[in-house]
């Protein structure tokens, strides 16, 4: 069979590694893919904003799957587009993407259905929101109500950050915005919280912690993701229960009684939890990146048979299995990310590593220029291990990044602490 990636990221890298190793697969297209799915199978330098263009290569080279990586595609309605072009996709549609793509969205969802999450306010203008904060207690989280490829996320201290959160917001820094949200603080450790749904059937998909701040010991600004670790140190069946019947059924009722629709792929929910009780903070419609580097590795089932069961709706058929060892991932980024950095940096050595069993590198922001890798991004590699304790994992990876050396890039040396350092 012929399957394509939509997606450039290291989510996407982690993705054509798994679907690589089916004995089904003969082909795989990434669109655009980067300088590490190069190696693996068939970059197509193609717009994935022009669906058009998209349907007719994917006619003319007869691809059998089409799995879409990130966010803004799906938000966008790429699945939609693809069913009806008759094209066998994986991921949600633009109805149910709402529940990453609109903040506000999921909270309205919430606050109907009765899911645990932060108290919140809607607001439409600078005035109104600054005259809320007036009349609150902080800390208080400003969120940009659209995608913000993780950076729309504002943990305000006092009224100063407040309004400096925002005016950035209704200035653009995100887009237009129409509208923002203005939510409690929620005390207490994050989780991410993974299923996978064919529309009828649904199957919890691993947990992990990711790393969101820039800098050690989880300060400065938000990022996309400076690191993971699965699974998660909270997990236990009693939570998975909770989290289960508390948050992630009753979302995917509300999408089928409200909007008639039902939810097909990867959910993953972003939780607090206080006191072992689980409280949404966001949902992702797609695998989470770097989490989804982290979660992979660990599935001993067949990856490409769950999504073609998914496709099919035969998700029930499918017995998931997992490794019970640990796995880590640390992102390499680029000098000056999540503000402004250099591209076009090479990037030496990376031939010269040689991976053992359970050790990866996933490409992020790199491309191929002049038969040399260079940065493409802010996040820039992926180094990932896999073992029986976290410690050795990051021992392990830090030798590996040390080994490359590439004096463009910065990463965190901390990642996986809560389960490390103790």
């Amino acid at each position: 069979m012929k399957v394509g990636i939509i997606g450039s990221g290291g989510r996407e890298h982690a993705i054509c590694y798994a679907v690589k190793k089916s004995k089904k697969v003969d082909e795989i297209y990434c669109f655009p893919g980067n300088a590490g799915t190069h190696d693996i199978a068939i970059n197509v330098d193609l717009n994935i904003s022009d669906f058009e263009s998209l349907n007719q290569f994917i006619n003319e080279k007869k691809i059998d799957i089409i799995i879409v990586g990130p966010e803004k595609p799906l938000v966008d309605g790429v699945v939609d587009f693809l069913k009806k072009n008759k094209v066998n996709v994986f991921g949600p549609n633009q109805i149910a993407s709402k529940l990453e793509g609109s903040k506000i969205f999921t909270k309205n969802l919430c606050k109907k259905f009765n899911i645990p999450t932060a108290n919140f306010g809607i607001f439409k203008n600078v005035e109104k929101s600054i005259d809320f904060l007036n009349k609150s207690k902080f800390p208080l989280v400003v969120k940009a109500d659209g995608l913000a490829a993780g950076k729309g996320v504002y943990i305000c201290e006092n009224k100063i950050d407040g309004e400096y959160a925002i005016k950035e917001i209704f200035n653009g820094k995100f887009g237009k915005a129409n509208e923002l949200l203005i939510e409690e603080f929620l005390s207490g450790e994050e989780m991410s919280f993974f299923v996978i749904s064919d529309g009828v059937n649904i199957k919890q998909f691993g947990t992990a912690q990711d790393h969101k701040r820039v800098g050690e010991g989880d300060i400065g600004l938000n990022t996309g993701g400076m690191g993971a670790y699965s699974p998660s140190r909270l997990e236990s069946d009693e939570l998975n229960k909770k989290i289960l019947d508390k948050i992630i059924l009753p979302t995917l009722k509300g999408l089928r009684e409200d909007f008639k629709t039902n939810f097909v792929g990867f959910l993953y929910a972003g939780l607090m939890i206080k006191n072992n009780e689980p409280y949404l903070i966001e949902y992702n419609v797609r695998m989470g990146d770097p989490e989804c580097q982290t979660i992979l590795p660990r599935l001993e089932t067949n990856f490409f048979e769950v999504i073609k069961a998914t496709i099919e709706q035969k998700l029930d058929a499918i017995n998931l299995s997992w490794s019970n060892e640990k796995c880590l991932s640390i992102v390499q980024c680029s000098r000056g990310y999540p503000g402004t950095y250099e591209n076009n940096q090479e990037i030496k050595n990376l031939d010269k590593v040689n991976l053992k069993m359970n050790e990866y590198i996933f490409h992020a922001g790199t491309k191929i220029k002049n038969s040399k890798i260079i940065s493409n991004g802010g996040r820039v590699l992926n180094f990932v291990c896999k073992s029986n304790s976290f410690k050795e994992c990051r021992e392990i990876i830090l030798g590996l990044i040390n080994k490359i050396g590439w004096k463009k890039g910065f990463y965190r040396k901390d990642i996986g602490h809560k389960v490390i350092d103790k």
